[in-house]
């Protein structure tokens, strides 16, 4: 039904396509007794799947060579399948928002999907079949493109609330991060420098330079500290383990964001949780259609089992509390 209702047509009947509708409700996440969606979900999970498998089987010389021809085969099946996915998804995307049903109304919306996470993901998942089909860079290694094909995996956020949580919680606190990582490389300079002034006589090769210094600079601050690259003077060792106590405070910072975000988006998902809650308790019966929509809106929102009984639990208990003091029976409210 929520999907049903998130369906507008604009304002004139001749604006209406009935086709556009069935579609959109076919690629949005499945809905209770929306069977189209449900085996439109499955198919394209287990496809994204089976097409991420197939790129890390594809990365081992020895499959590669015996299952080649198969492997590409199942890439033209699963890229065209993606394009028709990403192609009916730009053209039904106007059915999510009311318009006033004009085609520049329609151009905006369907502008607005195609810059979305969600849209930039499915594209990437097929751009790079074609621009190595189209051999746009010549005789240059095209191992990179066949890296970024990985990202198919990200398509399993549209199904995933957890995902969906932890992208979101990093979009809210994009200036936040684009700050604490501006600090990160400011830092990171500063160390590059001060171990260069420090190493540049007893490790030319190594320190020679600001930026050959960095690659030390970048592992240290980040508690990596491969081993290959250490100070040797007295001097420097100082300043390495001054810069060591400083990296721990700077990959703190953007891991100490990113959990406050995603805290607060379970918070905010909890609230909604308990708003529907409340109003399901508000006959002071709760149905088993009532625990059903309840439950549904539960994984949808990404909730544990035992937090949304606790939520239920307090609603029955305020529900009882407020009967109460009322004077009334907290089945009947009489």
């Amino acid at each position: 039904m929520q999907a049903i209702d998130r369906i507008t047509t604009g304002t004139g009947s001749k604006r209406r396509s009935p086709l556009r509708a069935i579609v959109f409700r076919a690629l949005e996440t499945a809905q209770a007794g929306d069977r189209l969606s449900l085996v439109v979900d499955v198919l394209l999970v287990s496809l994204i799947v089976l097409t991420v498998a197939a790129v890390v089987l594809e990365s081992v010389p020895s499959f590669a060579a015996r299952y080649g021809d198969e492997l590409f085969l199942f890439e033209v099946i699963t890229v065209s399948v993606f394009s028709v996915e990403y192609l009916l998804r730009a053209w039904s995307c106007i059915e999510r928002e009311r318009g006033d049903g004009s085609l520049r109304d329609a151009f905006g919306r369907r502008l607005r999907y195609l810059t979305s996470f969600h849209a930039i993901v499915d594209l990437l998942a097929i751009l790079p079949f074609f621009l190595m089909q189209a051999g746009l860079f010549g005789n240059a290694d095209m191992r990179f493109l066949r890296a970024v094909r990985l990202l198919r995996v990200l398509k399993l956020t549209r199904y995933s609330p957890a995902l969906n949580m932890l992208v979101t919680a990093i979009v809210e606190n994009g200036r936040s991060l684009a700050a604490a990582f501006f600090i990160l490389l400011t830092v990171m300079l500063l160390a590059a420098s001060g171990i260069y002034y420090f190493e540049r006589d007893a490790q030319p090769v190594d320190f020679g330079s600001i930026p050959a210094a960095m690659w030390w600079a970048f592992s240290t601050l980040t508690t990596v500290g491969y081993g290959d690259v250490t100070p040797v003077t007295t001097g420097g060792k100082v300043f390495g383990a001054a810069i060591t106590v400083v990296g721990l405070g700077m990959v703190a910072l953007p891991t100490g964001i990113i959990a406050s975000g995603f805290a607060a988006q379970l918070k905010m998902r909890s609230a909604r949780f308990e708003e529907s809650a409340r109003r399901a308790w508000d006959d002071g019966v709760l149905s088993e259609t009532e625990k059903q929509e309840l439950e549904r809106y539960r994984k949808s929102l990404g909730l544990g089992r035992e937090t949304a009984s606790q939520i239920l639990d307090a609603g029955k208990v305020q529900r009882m509390l407020e009967a109460e003091r009322a004077g009334r029976c907290p089945t009947c409210g009489r």
